[in-house]
C-alpha cells in the first residue's frame, strides 16, 4: 500500500512549479514576448515536456498563449507578428478560407488585405481562374500571381519587415481606380461595442479604403477574435455584409451583428 503524500511534499512541488513557471515567463519576456518550446527547454536545461507542463497553468491563467511549437505572452495591447499569426489556429483559418473560396467564382475581382487568414484564403483560391486581385500583401500576391490567368495588382512602396505589407498614402491612392466584387478583410478584434478593430492605424486606413470600393464586404476571422479589443476601428460595422468564422460568437456579438445587418456564417 502506497504511503500517502505528505502535505509538505505537495507544497514543495507546487512551489517548484511556480518558480519554474516564473523562469519561463522571464525568458519569454527577455526574448521579446515569444519563444519556441525547444528554445525554452534548452535555455533552462529541462525537457520540452517539463516546459509544456509548466506552461499549462500560465495558459489557463491567461498569461501566455500556446501556438504550434511555441508560446507568446498574452497581451491585449499588442499584436502578434505575422509568423505567429500564421501559427495561431491554422485549422479554423483553413476552414474559413475554404468557405470563402467557395463564394468567389472564376473571373471575380477582389481585394485581399494583409493578414494570416487572408493568406490562407489566397492559398484556397489557387485553383480559381482569371481572378483580378488587388492586394497589399506580398504573401497573397506571391500565392496567386502567374496562376490560371489571374491578374494581381500591388501598390508600390516599402515592404514592412514584420508582415510583408505595403501601406501609406501611395497604397491608398493606388487602389482608388478599382471597384471590385469583393473585399475580404482580416481583423484583430471583434466586440459588440466597437465592432471590427485593428492595432495598426495604417491597416485601418487601408481597410476603410477597400471597403468603400467593393460590392460585398467580408470579414474573415476565427473565433479567438471574439471579445478581444484593439484601439482602432476599421469603420462602421454596418459596412460589413458577412462575418465568416469557425464558431458561434457570444450573444452580445450576435445581437450586435443583427443591429449591424451583418450576417454571421459559421463554417463546419
Amino acid at each position: 500500500m502506497n504511503a500517502p503524500t505528505s502535505p509538505h511534499a505537495k507544497t514543495s512541488q507546487d512551489a517548484q512549479i511556480s518558480h519554474r513557471a516564473k523562469e519561463i515567463l522571464d525568458l519569454i519576456t527577455v526574448a521579446g514576448g515569444n519563444m519556441r518550446i525547444q528554445s525554452i527547454a534548452t535555455a533552462l536545461d529541462v525537457s520540452e515536456e517539463t516546459v509544456r507542463r509548466n506552461l499549462k497553468p500560465l495558459s489557463e491563467g491567461g498569461l501566455v498563449k500556446r501556438v504550434h511549437g511555441g508560446v507568446y505572452l498574452q497581451q491585449s495591447s499588442s499584436e502578434l507578428s505575422f509568423a505567429q499569426r500564421m501559427d495561431e489556429n491554422p485549422v479554423p483559418k483553413q476552414r474559413i478560407a475554404a468557405h470563402i473560396a467557395g463564394l468567389i467564382s472564376d473571373g471575380s475581382s477582389l481585394f485581399l488585405d494583409i493578414g494570416s487568414t487572408t493568406t490562407f484564403i489566397a492559398k484556397a483560391l489557387r485553383t480559381h481562374k482569371e481572378l483580378l486581385v488587388v492586394t497589399n500583401s506580398v504573401a497573397v500576391a506571391h500565392t496567386l500571381a502567374a496562376h490560371n490567368n489571374n491578374r494581381v495588382f500591388m501598390p508600390g512602396g516599402e515592404l514592412r519587415a514584420h508582415d510583408g505589407g505595403i501601406f501609406g498614402a501611395q497604397a491608398i491612392e493606388f487602389i482608388r481606380p478599382f471597384h471590385m466584387d469583393f473585399a475580404v478583410l482580416s481583423t484583430a478584434a471583434i466586440n459588440a461595442t466597437n465592432g471590427f478593430m485593428l492595432f495598426d492605424l495604417e491597416e485601418a486606413y487601408y481597410s476603410r479604403a477597400i471597403i468603400e470600393r467593393a460590392q460585398t464586404r467580408i470579414i474573415a476571422a476565427d473565433s479567438s477574435k471574439f471579445g478581444r479589443t484593439a484601439p482602432i476601428s476599421i469603420g462602421p460595422a454596418s459596412d460589413v455584409e458577412l462575418l465568416i468564422t469557425d464558431a458561434a460568437p457570444p450573444p452580445d456579438i450576435t445581437n450586435a451583428a443583427r443591429d449591424w445587418s451583418t450576417e454571421i456564417v459559421v463554417v463546419d
